[in-house]
């Protein structure tokens, strides 16, 4: 059964921050072990999420053998993670941090590994505190979409939120 995502109607439109990163430019946006985007992280998807022009997001991931799900094929858990990652960053273009609320995939086509995976997110507006997004995956081809996804983050304050966490992090 496919879900329709329908966002409210009444979304505020939102403006990139003065200081977001420029089109092009990578959005440095977790510490170095975020399994998501942390270039030290163990066995993490070591994402560069590039900035892109207006509201958008890019970024690319080489889709390696440990990501392997069904015979060949990436695990559709890994494919959500990636696009969490994404569409959690693009936020930081509107200068809002943020966490996620609701996060909702259609998986088209079997994703091969072997292949690179390229990501697009499209911040659609805010309502209060919910900014909402949508992204799609494709292996080169932008028209042939292997995976699409809808979300809701929440704008948090980042130290209120992870006031708890903090001395207990595990820095590798």
């Amino acid at each position: 059964m496919k879900h329709v995502f329908l966002p409210p109607a009444d979304l505020e439109p939102l403006t990139r921050h003065p200081k977001a990163a420029a089109p092009g430019q990578h959005i440095d946006l977790h510490h170095s072990t975020c399994f998501g985007c942390g270039v030290d992280a163990p066995r993490g998807l070591h994402l560069k999420v590039l900035a892109g022009e207006g509201l958008t997001t890019d970024a690319q991931m080489p889709v390696l053998d440990w990501m392997q799900g069904g015979p060949g094929v990436i695990h559709g858990g890994v494919l959500s993670a990636a696009f969490d990652e994404v569409m959690g960053t693009s936020p930081l273009l509107v200068g809002k941090p943020v966490v996620t609320a609701h996060l909702e995939i259609d998986y088209a086509k079997p994703i091969p590994l072997g292949s690179t995976l390229y990501f697009h997110a499209r911040i659609l507006g805010r309502q209060r505190r919910k900014i909402y997004i949508e992204a799609f995956a494709h292996l080169g081809d932008p028209q042939e979409r292997v995976a699409g996804a809808h979300s809701v983050f929440v704008i948090i304050d980042v130290e209120a939120h992870f006031a708890d966490y903090y001395d207990k992090r595990v820095v590798l």
